[in-house]
């Protein structure tokens, strides 16, 4: 298949993104939708996300990384079918491939939840080299509770995505940029960011609140995926995707 009818069959079309969403991904570098999330698969994924947790334990997120002071999953594809439709959305698909430009795929689906007290990062950003005239990743946040000034959201420095890694720039990427911006939105919405952004969590400043998201990143075709998806795939999340699914988890066989 190629990406015009992967994205066809997913239901990808001229209206899936509007043009508002697409300038504010170019000239930003982010864009915030409302809403995307409905109730009852906010509800299901929110028990799945603790389902999860629980299970795994100690062992939690160790297919890609773990962190100290969060709660982290990974590999979210092969964990139900509840996480089918983050990385099939049509509309952030249709975001993902205005950053990116060309062929994708999914790199990685994770979930992250900052403790009280913890979580601050350093800004950073998802691709490790200067801008040179392409972008290679992008990302998109989904947000399985209330984003707060107070319980860890998103910061990110609009415009960043087309200049240099902020390790090059900054003293001290832990440090508060005096342009950078706060995620703060409502359970159900989704973010996607070019991933050539500056962004990082902040400190989850209450002692109960929790702050779950999913992290569902893409990568242009060519690209190592943060997860090989082909060499952890189940043949029951194989045989019950389609095959434009399979296309974006790069799992096609033949």
């Amino acid at each position: 298949m190629d990406m015009t009818q992967v994205l066809d069959d997913l239901g990808v079309g001229n209206d899936s993104l509007t043009e508002e969403k697409k300038n504010e991904l170019d000239e930003r570098g982010y864009t915030v939708l409302p809403g995307l999330i409905g109730d009852k698969w906010l509800a299901a994924l929110r028990e799945r996300f603790e389902d999860l947790c629980d299970k795994e334990g100690l062992a939690a997120g160790t297919e890609v990384h773990q962190e100290s002071g969060t709660r982290r999953l990974a590999d979210l594809v092969n964990k139900g079918e509840d996480f089918d439709r983050v990385y099939t959305n049509p509309t952030v698909l249709a975001a993902i491939h205005h950053v990116i430009g060309r062929d994708f795929k999914l790199s990685s689906l994770n979930a992250r939840d900052a403790l009280p007290g913890e979580g601050h990062q350093k800004l950073h950003t998802d691709w490790s080299n200067d801008y040179d005239g392409r972008f290679h990743v992008a990302n998109s946040i989904w947000l399985l509770d209330d984003f707060t000034e107070d319980n860890g959201c998103t910061r990110l420095v609009p415009g960043t995505h087309r200049g240099q890694q902020p390790s090059s720039v900054l003293k001290d990427a832990m440090a508060s940029h005096p342009k950078e911006e706060h995620l703060v939105a409502s359970a159900g919405t989704v973010a996607v960011f070019n991933s050539h952004i500056w962004h990082g969590g902040t400190r989850n400043r209450t002692k109960d609140s929790k702050r779950r998201a999913l992290h569902c990143y893409f990568a242009a075709r060519g690209h190592d995926q943060q997860l090989n998806q082909r060499e952890y795939i189940r043949y029951e999340t194989w045989k019950r995707i389609s095959r434009a699914a399979r296309h974006i988890l790069d799992v096609e066989l033949g």
